[in-house]
């Protein structure tokens, strides 16, 4: 009884919006009624108070037809699984009765849930971009991702597991079991485009009031038409799109043509392009060396061209793509891209110094290392960016002299001078998590002990988190240069290599008397030559380290990466 009093209209205003089953049932109740229409209302407050049988069904038929409007939102969503059940497989003919451009079997199922919802919303969506592009050269997609005119936050409102993210580009990521995720974006216009008719605002927006001469976008969060999304990438080759319902490719930007004909091309003119964003030189070199396309003639100018623009990109995103050329299993020919267009002294100054020092033996020793390690990420085998950053720079570290090491207590064994400044620059400017920097100079220095250039305690030396990894970086350079095979077997066999100065006798046996005296000295400070050992230690990169020695001066004692928490 309370709860029907509260949720009856009061007499004033609520009785004429209320559920029109209510004012049926009311209306039929008065039309044998002589009196007229008027005592209705006024009855209608003693008539809500008494337990009359004629009023039940008024307070007891509203809450119904007010509850629909909550229900309808279920009943939509749960059909939707039933109804587009069928339609979760992409027709196998076009309209025209034409086999689908892409076997439909190669498509993603729950990029294509996406597609079709959205459809279902009233809004276009197609498959675009990357995905679209290996479909077409028969090659399996890393992912798929989706553009529609929907805006983002329409787009979070058609999807329960979707979620916003990005500042200045907004998208949308749609989360399904196991962790995958389906990227949505919103058709995006090209802003240099929209703003040539009013230079003066270009110049305005982008801060610099030289709207004519910079190009370089700094927001491109201008929404568009699918068309003007396509014309807005950067190569023809990522401006296809596929409708999955029609089952044919839409080509706005001729990328069919630079896919039958193997090329890398700008969509539009490509200084214009490169000037808006040079990192998309990058992608030109991943692209290239990824699906061994030509670059474009035009094309690769504009780059030589982009190359001085590069430090005004955002270091954080030279370093990310930097990473994409290792992690994709083509970094030997990505970096001989990039040395020729003399990029590698902005991205990889230690490298770039490196391959110009030694010419020729330095080229081929180096590429050995990258393409070792593009056949060990093309194997599946899963790499940490500190261990990819380590390979490259494996040989830098190799030829430099090695470091003079302080005596001090406390003092932090170091790596070449160069790439100390590199993986400094990283971590303050690129924003290098100092964690991977870090693990990147521990394993470089623990090189030297795998090549019995240093010799440290075994045991403490496996025992190192990092001892693992160091291993795998040692394989791989093995691998590259066919050097230290037999250190490499002594160690995976659980015993410790000779020192690399024993391999002449003489010089064997000078290090072994010296490690003698060391010993012999180490509780008389004021013995004479002592001063001359430690030296001469330092100076000759520690050969005397007995590899059981517990008396090793403070430099040694925490000088190798594994030995070093």
């Amino acid at each position: 009884m309370t709860r029907d009093s509260i949720e009856t209209p009061p007499a004033g205003g609520p009785p004429e919006p209320a559920p029109e089953d209510a004012r049926e049932a009311a209306s039929s109740e008065a039309r044998p009624v002589p009196e007229g229409a008027s005592e209705v209302p006024q009855m209608s407050t003693d008539m809500e108070l008494q337990p009359d049988p004629l009023d039940l069904p008024l307070p007891t038929e509203p809450p119904e037809p007010r509850a629909e409007p909550v229900e309808p939102p279920p009943e939509l969503i749960a059909p939707e699984p039933t109804t587009p059940e069928p339609e979760l497989v992409a027709p196998t003919t076009t309209r025209s009765g034409e086999p689908a451009e892409i076997d439909p079997r190669e498509l993603d199922p729950d990029a294509l849930k996406v597609v079709l919802r959205l459809h279902a919303h009233g809004h276009q969506a197609y498959l675009v971009g990357g995905c679209v592009r290996d479909l077409l050269l028969k090659r399996k997609p890393k992912d798929f991702d989706v553009a529609t005119s929907a805006h983002p936050g329409e787009v979070r409102a058609t999807f329960r597991n979707c979620r916003l993210i990005g500042r200045r580009f907004r998208l949308a990521h749609v989360y399904f079991k196991g962790g995958k995720i389906i990227e949505v974006s919103t058709f995006r216009a090209n802003p240099t485009e929209l703003m040539e008719t009013s230079p003066e605002e270009e110049g305005a927006e982008n801060g610099n009031g030289n709207g004519d001469e910079d190009l370089l976008i700094t927001h491109d969060n201008v929404f568009g038409t699918a068309e003007q999304d396509a014309r807005r990438r950067d190569f023809t080759i990522n401006g296809l799109f596929y409708d999955v319902t029609e089952g044919r490719v839409i080509d706005y930007v001729r990328g069919r043509r630079d896919l039958d004909e193997q090329y890398i091309r700008t969509i539009g003119d490509p200084e214009i392009r490169m000037r808006e964003d040079p990192v998309r030189m990058l992608r030109a070199v991943r692209f290239a060396s990824k699906l061994g396309f030509d670059i474009e003639s035009r094309t690769y100018a504009a780059m030589e061209g982009a190359v001085e623009d590069l430090p005004r990109c955002a270091p954080a995103r030279l370093l990310e793509e930097t990473f994409r050329l290792i992690r994709t299993g083509v970094a030997a020919p990505s970096l001989k891209l990039l040395s020729a267009l003399d990029a590698l002294k902005i991205l990889l100054p230690p490298v770039d110094a490196y391959l110009k020092q030694l010419g020729k033996d330095g080229e081929r020793t180096f590429y050995a290392f990258a393409e070792a390690l593009d056949r060990r990420v093309a194997s599946g085998e899963p790499l940490d960016d500190a261990i990819l950053l380590a390979m490259l720079l494996v040989p830098i570290s190799r030829a430099a002299p090695p470091p003079a090491e302080s005596n001090e207590p406390g003092a932090r064994p170091s790596v070449a001078q160069a790439i100390e400044e590199l993986l400094a620059g990283f971590v303050q400017t690129a924003r290098l998590p100092r964690r991977i920097a870090e693990r990147c100079r521990l394993l470089l220095l623990a090189q030297r002990t795998l090549t019995g250039e240093r010799r440290r305690r075994s045991v403490a030396f496996r025992r190192h988190p990092l001892f693992n990894e160091a291993m795998t970086v040692f394989e791989i350079s093995v691998e590259a240069t066919g050097e230290f095979r037999e250190a490499l077997e002594a160690w995976k066999s659980g015993e410790v290599p000779q020192a690399r100065s024993e391999g002449a006798p003489s010089e064997g046996e000078a290090g072994r008397k010296r490690r003698r005296r060391r010993r012999r000295r180490t509780g008389r400070p004021g013995a004479p030559g002592a001063e001359a050992t430690a030296g001469s230690a330092g100076a000759e990169s520690n050969d005397g380290d007995g590899a059981g020695d517990d008396s090793d001066s403070g430099s040694d004692s925490e000088s190798d990466g594994p030995d070093e928490d």
